[in-house]
């Protein structure tokens, strides 16, 4: 098994479909259809977010993170993580890798709880400008100030608008997410 960063290409389209379904959920109308897109569009071509993958030794992804630049360009925040299996095992190996190597912040959650985190390494906890405890890896620079900047992000409502402004912008995304989730 290995970490690896997913260049842009359609294994990245394909992987972030399947991180998108994870986070999200099959009955959660167009959310994951919208977050694909913006990540897609958005993010990814002006380098603010990197998709990381714990792959297993045939170049299959068992877990999937999604780390967003913040918005000083000095640490990073985990806004998408799933595992694509039964185990958090793979998930939890991942986010430990990627702690030990990037000044991550990540926000618990329902499925990755604060003693989750402490096991992938987060070692830190600070409370953000809404009162939520953060977990910070060493390297995050909040670590010694103490200040934490948001992550960068999209309007998800102009992505909705956009798709029901451009009927063929909204069946490309449609299917680029639909072959995504059909990719082993």
């Amino acid at each position: 098994m290995k970490v690896v960063s997913l260049e842009p290409g359609a294994r990245q389209d394909a992987w972030l479909a399947r991180l998108c379904a994870a986070v999200h959920g099959t009955q959660a109308g167009l959310a994951p259809l919208v977050a694909f897109s913006g990540i897609r569009h958005l993010l990814f071509p002006v380098e603010a977010a990197r998709l990381w993958a714990l792959e297993d030794d045939k170049g299959r992804p068992l877990a999937l993170a999604l780390l967003v630049m913040d918005e000083s360009g000095e640490g990073m925040a985990v806004t998408l993580a799933a595992t694509l299996g039964e185990s958090r095992e793979p998930l939890r190996r991942l986010l430990h890798d990627l702690a030990l190597k990037a000044p991550l912040c990540i926000t618990p959650s329902e499925t990755l709880d604060e003693a989750f985190l402490r096991e992938c390494g987060i070692t830190r906890w600070v409370e953000n400008d809404r009162g939520e405890r953060v977990g910070l890896a060493f390297q995050h620079p909040a670590a010694l100030s103490g200040r934490l900047t948001p992550p960068l992000a999209f309007d998800e409502q102009a992505v909705l608008r956009r798709f029901k402004q451009e009927r063929a912008f909204f069946e490309a995304e449609r299917q680029a997410f639909v072959d995504g989730l059909g990719t082993g």
